[in-house]
C-alpha cells in the first residue's frame, strides 16, 4: 500500500474516533490538498477511491486535474486559495467547490461566469474571525448580511462558511464561534481544519477537512 494511502486511513481513522466519541451525528469529508505535489502522490490516493482534492492556484490545478477530471467525472476538486477574479472563468470551468468568496466583487463574478458556463458551483463564504489585517475574508459582524447578498440577490449556491483561524493557542475558541456562526447562518456545511488541527475542528461539527501535509508528506 502506498505511503499516502496509509496516511490517509489514519486520518480517517482518527477522526472517526473523534466524531464516535464526541457522538456527532456526520463524519467530515476530507479534502486532500494536492497543491504543489506531483501527479505520482495523487494518483495512488485517486486508485484507493479518494475522489475530494483541493488545490490553491488555478493555473496549477489545470495543468494536473483537467485530464483526470475528463477521464473521472467523479472527482470533486475544490479551489482552496485566494482566488482572483481575472481567473474566475477557468475556476468555474474545473473547480466544483470554491472555499474563498470574499467580497462582493468576487461573487458578482462567480455568478456571471456560472451563467456564461452553464455550469453551478457550491461556495463556501470565508470568514477573517481573527480579524487579522493580512488574512482575506468577510468579518463575522458582516457575515449575515454578506451571506444573504450572495445567496437571494447574486443568486450563488453557498453552502456554508470556511475558516482559516489565527496561529495561536485559541484555536478552540475560534472553531466553536464559527460553527455556532455557521449554524445561526442555516448551513449545514462548514469547511473548518487542516493537517495541524483537524482533530480539534472535527469537535465542532466541521463537515470538510482540507488536509495536505498530514496525507501527502511535508512540502518541499
Amino acid at each position: 500500500m502506498h505511503v499516502n494511502v496509509k496516511r490517509l486511513q489514519t486520518v480517517n481513522n482518527k477522526v472517526k474516533e473523534i466524531i464516535d466519541k464526541k457522538q456527532l451525528k456526520t463524519v467530515p469529508q476530507i479534502i486532500a490538498v494536492s497543491k504543489t505535489f506531483q501527479l505520482s502522490q495523487i494518483i495512488p490516493l485517486l486508485d484507493s477511491g479518494h475522489l475530494h482534492f483541493g488545490e490553491n492556484k488555478v493555473q496549477e490545478a489545470l495543468t494536473k486535474w483537467n485530464d483526470l477530471k475528463e477521464k473521472n467525472n467523479k472527482i470533486k476538486l475544490h479551489m482552496i486559495g485566494k482566488l482572483q477574479t481575472n481567473k474566475v472563468k477557468k475556476a468555474i470551468g474545473l473547480f466544483d467547490f470554491i472555499h474563498s468568496v470574499d467580497s462582493t466583487k468576487l461573487a458578482e463574478t462567480l455568478k456571471k461566469n456560472e451563467i456564461e458556463l452553464n455550469k453551478r458551483l457550491s461556495y463556501f463564504i470565508q470568514i477573517n474571525i481573527g480579524k487579522e489585517n493580512q488574512k482575506s475574508g468577510i468579518l463575522p459582524e458582516d457575515a449575515k448580511a454578506f451571506s444573504k447578498h450572495c445567496l437571494e440577490t447574486v443568486g450563488l449556491n453557498v453552502i456554508g462558511l470556511m475558516v482559516i483561524p489565527p496561529n495561536d493557542d485559541k484555536t478552540s475558541d475560534y472553531f466553536k464561534e464559527v460553527s455556532n456562526l455557521n449554524s445561526d447562518l442555516g448551513f449545514k456545511e462548514l469547511s473548518m481544519g487542516m493537517s495541524s488541527d483537524y482533530l480539534e475542528a472535527s469537535k465542532y461539527s466541521s463537515t470538510f477537512l482540507r488536509i495536505g501535509s498530514a496525507i501527502l508528506g511535508e512540502r518541499i
